[in-house]
């Protein structure tokens, strides 16, 4: 068997390790093989086939993996806490009046203390939109 085929199965099994970790730290030497296996089918010699691995993975190290990192790991903030129900849909369950005095809105089984995002007073039973939270009383506009 032709040593390019080596490395071609080398590059293969790096890659299979890389689908069971994270940091895409091994994809880069699974690069690097196949740079080696390129070498290989060019009938370099051996040491120079290593070389040629060695400045491949760690051009895909300083290269390649920010890029991957960047494009693939988006880290998402996720709402927690009261944040979390910003968005939430809910239903007037005691009258909104205009001076924000009153009004009770019911969100997933939980009653809160509402004001109206736009400053008019909304009705018992209509269904509105969380658009702020400030402490424990929530902006509601209506849907």
């Amino acid at each position: 068997m032709d040593i390019w085929l080596y490395w071609v199965i080398a590059a293969l099994v790096l890659f299979i390790i890389e689908l069971f970790t994270a940091g895409f730290a091994v994809i880069c030497l699974a690069i690097g093989a196949g740079g080696g296996a390129i070498a290989a089918a060019a009938e370099a010699s051996f040491e120079m086939q290593l070389l040629v691995f060695a400045i491949v993975s760690m051009v895909a190290l300083i290269g390649v993996r920010p890029i991957l990192k960047r494009t693939l790991y988006k880290k998402a903030e996720v709402a927690t806490n009261a944040n979390a129900i910003i968005g939430k849909r809910g239903v007037v369950c005691a009258d909104i009046d205009a001076e924000g005095e009153s009004g009770r809105v019911m969100i997933e089984g939980v009653d809160w203390r509402a004001v109206s995002a736009t400053g008019e007073p909304i009705a018992k039973g209509t269904k509105v939109e969380v658009t702020a939270i400030d402490s424990i009383v929530l902006t509601v506009k209506t849907l």
